[in-house]
């Protein structure tokens, strides 16, 4: 592909490493760019520059965050008896589209994959352990992992380590389909799911 300019070209090459964009919808997006107003184009680079070195991640639960605690763990309307263990952060936004679940979260930041070199190491699982064994308040922990086997392989793996901490032990119900993601399922499925979730043995 042939480009008119240098500048246009690096561009195209940093848009096009994002998922799903191949160069010639890289091309149309920094074309646009280059015709939108300065000012606004000026602002979306803005917003990334603080996105990247602002954003944090809450010291609760991992989940992306402003501030030491997220929004869902600060807020007090949430029911704090309860946790929903989840892989990463598109699972929370899933499941709060639903409008089904008022709980707290605590995302693992992955699952135990011996394929791919993931061990339980390698996830928030300490940190989950610590924080159900210093919360007498906690009385039951929802695993809403993918329905895979690394997925179910994790969600065993959990429930071992938690057994000893006497709490309800909960699965999402399989409405989910087997060998899908959280992210990619419907909302009703996944409102039902949480709601119909049942006790995991």
């Amino acid at each position: 592909m042939n480009f008119p300019s240098k500048l246009i070209e690096e561009a195209v090459i940093e848009i096009s490493k994002l998922p799903g964009i191949g160069k010639k919808s890289a091309l149309r997006m920094a074309l646009h760019l280059l015709k939108r107003d300065e000012s606004q184009t000026l602002l979306l680079a803005d917003a990334l520059t603080a996105m990247r070195t602002k954003t944090t991640y809450c010291k609760q639960c991992h989940n992306i965050s402003d501030e030491e605690l997220c929004l869902i763990c600060s807020s007090p309307r949430r029911d704090t008896s309860v946790i929903c263990i989840v892989e990463d952060t598109r699972d929370v936004l899933a499941i709060e589209n639903t409008a089904q679940y008022r709980g707290l979260y605590h995302i693992l930041g992955g699952i135990i994959s011996p394929l791919m070199g993931i061990g339980p190491n390698d996830l928030h699982i300490e940190s989950l352990i610590r924080r159900v064994e210093q919360n007498a308040e906690i009385q039951e922990i929802i695993l809403a992992l993918s329905p895979t086997m690394e997925g179910d392989t994790t969600a065993f793996y959990l429930q071992k380590k938690l057994k000893p901490f006497g709490k309800k032990i909960s699965t999402i119900a399989r409405g989910i389909p087997i060998g899908g993601d959280l992210e990619y399922a419907d909302e009703v499925t996944l409102g039902r799911s949480i709601i119909s979730r049942v006790s995991y043995e």
